[in-house]
């Protein structure tokens, strides 16, 4: 079905709902149903990601920037910010561009 819906979507919980009666939700988006299982799908593998980061940070002579669970973590991070920049109302997209952080990820990646 390629008909976009509306969903509510908590980046704190990685959850989407159709329905936000009584739900605290960060952004609302119109998607299709595919588009919603990518989303889905990125939260799902960042949850995994950031347990196995979970276990590494009992490794004490493991650092941060050593981590390649991290990396993927924040570039995920980064995909699903921009996907919701994609799908998101106006209220989203304004509230992604105040923090910055899909231009902070464009400038790192020309210095590259």
């Amino acid at each position: 079905m390629n008909e976009k819906q509306s969903y509510y979507v908590d980046i704190a919980t990685g959850e989407i709902m159709k329905d936000p009666y009584g739900w605290e939700w960060t952004f609302k988006v119109e998607a299709t149903d595919k588009e919603i299982s990518l989303l889905r799908e990125m939260f799902d593998e960042n949850y995994e990601t950031d347990w196995e980061s979970f276990n590494r940070a009992h490794v004490p002579f493991l650092e941060y920037h050593h981590d390649p669970q991290n990396d993927e973590y924040d570039d995920r991070m980064i995909y699903i910010y921009a996907m919701i920049y994609k799908l998101g109302d106006e209220k989203a997209k304004n509230h992604i561009e105040d923090m910055g952080i899909l231009e902070r990820h464009l400038r790192s990646d020309n210095k590259s």
